[in-house]
């Protein structure tokens, strides 16, 4: 199942910053650019919600296809291009982190079939992940798909969205699409020959294929195609699972529905994102799961025997709710696992059998503990359970009637990624890394009880010794402690000189737990220091954590956002001049916090692919799946709840706002592109500190998704420089 809509991988790829002296700005070179940013009109919209008016200035700016707002769109773009030019030190950090980034080999998101492995490859120099192959570890690697020899024209990429391989490992089902729009078009590749069969389907975002036994035919989700009056708010909602035979609707129209929304008379399900079938090779039995936001927090799930699956007529029997807590499921011939919330705040494995599944009479296979339950996987020998335990994680085995636990000793301290297991086999490998640990892919063989290093991802040249990482603890408003991660160099003095982001997301569940990005060598290089704020919202305390930042209690996570930046303060870190915010898509409601609710506390925001207009978030096309984590206008609660985290709605005119730069990607699928623009054009009316408010916009990406290389180095590089700049390094100011 995919962790989030809003991936936190992708916005922890975004940049660091510092502040600029409090005395005043530095001056623009001889040849300066216009002294400020293409000017919106400002045509006010007034909405009453529950007998309170709140007035937008810029709704206007919502029509992206209107070639007035194309225009300033790319007029923004075009002067923050000019303004970010100008700083000296900019080419020279670009260079650096593009080399940061582009000296090791890469090799993740493994799929294991038999003997043949799958995973993504990025090169030394590539600008993007190749799909690649090899018959056991040390097995010669075979490129299948390549998306560099793709791309139509130098000025647009293609990436690698997702894949999936047959069960003999003879075909790869895998979807591409152009510009981060994330627009999936299904494919299929025959492994020995490289050949494209003559599958084309589109409308595939995001898609969960789940192949049959008999390698000739799978399940798909599929989005319904939108006719010229369907609203934005229902393009990506209320995908449907439909079955495909290879040879047979090669564009997939006429392939059979067998689970969706309105698929079969009936059959309630719910409305939500997508709906998709897992399959497990060993069990006769399939798993449909409608999903409101495509992610692992409590969804519906139905069961039924995988021989009974006939289009419409399937008797799918419903077996969990979301008030059910189940988040993830796993079989095993025929019994269900399943990891579940309820009654359980650090979650437990339960099991049931599935020919009469019984989720509320379930067997307690790994209970509730001290630590929080992230993730697991069923393989021939038994699950392997992922447990967050504090900044790090331990990885425990434990047989299928839950008898037997083992705690697997592992090489360093650091985090789990990627489970990876046959359900025919014994074993698992998986991904381990943190803050200063490069990653290592190790597989655990139980018959020796060791956790191997596979040597799949080499030694990377670029794990330095001379950082280090540790926690700490601030104290939010109302005594909560709040875990901040700090990484440095070594002896780095607390004389609050160091130039600090203060990063936070914490939506959705999602933990921030450590991983390694060479990126960040570039910012340290430069005396600075990166934080890390554990902030309530996100999942590293397990389900109580996250309830209490959502909605009517969003406004938690903003001041413990808050508190960890003072917290760098207090111990003399940094200092609000040397002191920036930065997050991304979710975590726009928390820069929006950073930029209300204290305006001088912060020296720069850098705030990417933001969430701004909450108030207006279910009018876009990923809009609807997100109520369940922030709330709808529908309801009064809702209102209020969204009305509380819209920065937008909270900018005042006069107000001395930091240095701020907003990036948005013009094909975004997740965070409309006008979240940013509405943000931008209403901060640069609104602030009186004399400070830049810039608008960078990648016409060739959405939500950095897909992204290339050199396109994650170049925004780094734009945001850490203006950061620089502002901050009054010496070696990044405009010559006056």
């Amino acid at each position: 199942m995919r962790r989030s809509v809003y991936p936190i991988r992708i916005a922890l790829s975004v940049g660091l910053s510092a502040g600029l002296s409090a005395i005043s700005l530095p001056a623009w070179p001889a040849e300066a650019p216009p002294v400020a940013p293409p000017v919106a009109p400002v045509r006010p919209v007034t909405d009453t919600y529950f007998g309170v008016p709140v007035v937008d200035n810029y709704r206007y700016l919502e029509n992206l296809k209107d070639p007035e707002v194309q225009d300033w769109m790319k007029a923004q773009a075009a002067y923050t291009r000019t303004v970010i030019d100008r700083i000296p030190g900019r080419l020279a950090l670009a260079n650096k982190i593009q080399s940061l980034l582009g000296k090791d080999i890469t090799r993740g998101r493994f799929v294991q079939r038999g003997e043949r492995l799958f995973y993504f490859l990025r090169e030394p120099g590539a600008n993007l992940p190749k799909l690649a192959y090899r018959d056991g570890v040390r097995g010669e690697e075979h490129i299948l798909v390549d998306p560099a020899k793709l791309a139509k024209d130098p000025a647009h990429h293609v990436a690698l969205d997702w894949y999936s391989p047959s069960p003999d490992g003879r075909y790869v089902a895998y979807g591409v699409s152009a510009g981060g729009s994330e627009q999936s078009v299904l494919q299929v590749l025959e492994v020995k020959t490289g050949t494209n069969l003559g599958e084309t389907i589109d409308r595939t975002s995001g898609c969960v294929v789940s192949w049959n036994k008999d390698n000739q035919s799978f399940f798909y989700l599929r989005y319904p195609k939108p006719g010229p009056d369907t609203p934005p708010a229902q393009t990506l909602y209320n995908a449907v699972t439909f079955l495909h035979k290879l040879g047979e609707h090669a564009d997939g129209e006429g392939d059979s529905p067998v689970f969706g929304r309105g698929v079969a008379t009936g059959l309630d399900v719910p409305e939500g994102q997508g709906t998709y079938v897992l399959l497990s090779q060993d069990s006769d039995y399939a798993v449909a799961v409608a999903s409101h936001n495509m992610d692992n927090n409590p969804n519906t799930f139905y069961v039924a025997p995988l021989d009974q699956i006939r289009g419409p007529q399937t008797p799918w029997q419903k077996i969990a709710a979301p008030e059910d807590g189940v988040t993830d499921v796993q079989m095993h011939g025929d019994r269900l696992y399943f990891l579940s919330e309820k009654g359980a705040s650090r979650f437990q494995i339960l099991s049931t059998p599935l020919v009469h599944p019984d989720i509320d009479h379930a067997d307690a296979i790994f209970p509730e503990g001290p630590n929080v339950i992230d993730s697991f996987a069923a393989a021939g020998d038994g699950l392997y359970v992922s447990v967050r335990a504090g900044a790090s994680f331990q990885l425990q085995r434990v047989s299928y009637d839950g008898r037997d636990p083992q705690v697997i000793a592992l090489p360093f301290a650091g985090t789990i990624y990627g489970l990876t297991t046959d359900s025919e086999r014994p074993g698992v490998m998986f991904n381990l890394q943190g803050w200063v640990k490069a990653p290592r892919e190790l597989v655990y063989d139980p018959a020796t009880k060791v956790a191997a290093d596979t040597g799949l991802i080499p030694p990377a040249r670029v794990e330095s010794q001379d950082l280090e990482a540790h926690d700490e603890f601030a104290t939010s408003y109302d005594g909560t402690q709040i875990p901040v991660s700090i990484i440095a160099r070594k002896g780095a003095k607390l004389d609050a000189s160091h130039p600090t982001i203060v990063f936070g997301y914490a939506s959705y569940g999602i933990s921030l737990d450590p991983f390694f990005d060479p990126a960040w060598q570039a910012w340290i290089s430069e005396g600075g220091i990166i934080a890390i704020s554990h902030m309530r919202g996100g999942g590293e305390y397990g389900d109580a954590w996250h309830r209490a930042g959502q909605k009517l209690w969003k406004i938690n996570t903003n001041l413990d956002f808050i508190a960890s930046a003072q917290h760098m303060i207090d111990r003399h870190y940094t200092q609000s001049k040397y002191l920036a915010a930065n997050s991304a898509s979710a975590g726009g409601i928390v820069m929006g916090g950073a930029i209300t609710i204290d305006p001088g506390l912060f020296r720069v925001v850098l705030d990417d692919v933001g969430v701004s207009d909450s108030l207006r978030s279910e009018t876009e096309p990923n809009g609807p799946p997100n109520v369940p984590e922030f709330g709808s206008t529908s309801t009064e609660e809702g209102f209020h709840a969204l009305y509380s985290m819209s920065a937008y709605a909270h900018l005042h005119d006069g107000t001395p706002y930091p240095a701020i730069m907003y990036t948005t990607g013009a094909n975004d699928p997740r965070v409309s592109s006008w979240h940013m623009l509405k943000m931008a054009a209403r901060t640069q009316a609104a602030t009186s500190s004399g400070r830049p408010v810039l608008l960078r916009v990648d016409f060739d990406a959405g939500h950095g998704i897909g992204s290339g290389l050199s396109q994650y180095a170049s925004q780094l590089a734009d945001e850490w420089a203006f950061a620089l700049w502002q901050m009054g390094e010496p070696g990044f100011q405009p010559k006056h």
